[in-house]
């Protein structure tokens, strides 16, 4: 009994590991195992009768559909719920670092990570503006654009309820410095005047957002004159002149300055410039760089909070993999017995059973894949960013996650399947064929 528990123990210790290897396995490694698994197969005795077998358990599922069906749906619902899961983090990271280019840098105080507890004096705005590496417009003019982020509140176009919005202050450097960015709808904003205008999905997603409209902001009257189009978190911000903005909201300083690089070497140049400036304190980061930075958060914990989940019901899921063959192997016990008897050895009807299991959990994984790619790839939400402010952004269902998912729904016929296929070897054949 002691002998059979440490050999029990020493199966799991030797599974972890396995599925440890197999979770960290790239595609073509997989596809390596897979191929010597055909070779096997295909080319030794102990593979052709390992195919006999599994034939003949295949055909026998559509008599126990029933509880085939527990291991397909079982897998296909942990597939489905960690893909969909762990989307919206890609979805997330990927709209953040279409944000972003390296072509665009942002400075910050020293020591900042982020915009909203960043300080940027007005007076340092003008050495800024003269430092190497900076591109300048046609007309010899830096394109410096000194930013302040105020966080505001707009009821929301679907519930009416109050969500957090980017009202961003620019200058009109802004414009040269992002030229993705196109007006879609209505005119660009005025200096000095209490004008606005509006991201896509801003406009979309809360109300009164519409071209013509006033907004009451700041005890202000503030009139909506465009709508743009930047394909990134800037379609869920709301755009004004950065004095203006400053004016209404009693902002003295800045908090960041955007500022366009001047060719391959520029980022270098104004890095080199602002080490070696001493009366300025500040950091600057390409805003690829700084988009990246600000989604990791966000994202890794949105994936340890899907793996969480996704491992919860993969344990669920082994147990209904696990009572489905068990109950299969003890209603098989003479045909597996009958096999035995005529010359399969224990590793085919081992392998016949794993094999058996795994596609179960293949097809499984591939229903999960399906219906996670239907239902959420492209799938649009709305959520806190990591300025304190909603950011729409879609679901975004890539073929790694898919692969990932695969991967899952062969661990979990793995080990649902292992213990079964080992039970079944073990059978005793003289005991079983004497009850026929």
């Amino acid at each position: 009994m002691i002998k059979r528990w440490l050999g029990n123990l020493g199966l799991m210790i030797l599974l972890a590991i396995g599925l440890m290897i197999w979770g960290a396995l790239p595609w073509f490694a997989v596809l390596v195992v897979v191929g010597l698994l055909v070779l096997w197969l295909l080319f030794t005795r102990s593979g052709r009768l390992t195919i006999e077998a599994t034939r003949i358990g295949i055909t026998n599922l559509p008599q126990r559909w029933g509880a085939t069906l527990v291991i397909v749906v079982g897998i296909a619902g942990v597939v489905g719920v960690l893909v969909a899961v762990l989307s919206m983090g890609e979805g997330f990271a990927a709209m953040l670092k279409q944000t972003g280019s390296n072509d665009t840098a942002i400075v910050l105080r020293g020591g900042s990570q982020m915009e909203t507890n960043s300080v940027i004096t007005r007076d340092q705005i003008p050495l800024i503006s003269t430092l190497a590496g900076i591109a300048r417009d046609k007309d010899g003019q830096p394109l410096v654009s000194p930013e302040l982020s105020q966080v505001i509140t707009l009821p929301t176009a679907g519930t009416g309820e109050d969500a957090h919005v980017q009202f961003r202050g620019v200058s009109d450097a802004a414009w040269l410095i992002r030229p993705h960015i196109e007006l879609i709808e209505g005119r660009k904003f005025n200096a000095g005047v209490r004008e606005i205008v509006v991201g896509q999905h801003a406009k979309l997603q809360y109300q009164d957002l519409e071209v013509g409209n006033s907004l009451r902001l700041g005890n202000q009257d503030w009139k909506v004159v465009g709508v743009f189009a930047s394909g990134d978190a800037h379609d869920s911000e709301l755009w004004t002149d950065t004095a203006t903005l400053a004016s209404a909201y009693n902002r003295g300083d800045y908090q960041s300055v955007t500022v366009r690089i001047d060719g391959n070497s520029g980022f270098d140049q104004l890095e080199a410039a602002l080490e070696n400036e001493q009366r300025l304190q500040l950091d600057v980061l390409t805003t690829r760089d700084y988009y990246t930075k600000q989604s990791s958060n966000l994202t890794n914990l949105i994936k340890v909070l899907g793996i969480t989940i996704a491992t919860i019901m993969a344990i669920g899921a082994v147990f209904g993999a696990l009572n489905t063959m068990h109950a299969a192997v003890a209603g098989r016990a003479r045909e597996i017995a009958t096999m035995r008897a005529v010359g399969f050895s224990g590793l085919p009807v081992v392998m016949a059973v794993m094999l058996e299991t795994m596609l179960l959990a293949l097809l499984g994984g591939f229903l999960g894949g399906i219906i996670s790619w239907t239902l959420f790839n492209g799938y649009s939400v709305a959520t806190t960013g990591f300025n304190f402010s909603q950011v729409v952004f879609q679901f975004k269902v890539t073929p790694e996650l898919l692969w990932n998912g695969l991967k899952w729904a062969m661990g979990i016929g793995l080990v649902g399947g292992l213990f079964p296929a080992l039970r079944a070897a073990r059978l005793p054949i003289t005991t079983v064929l004497r009850a026929i």
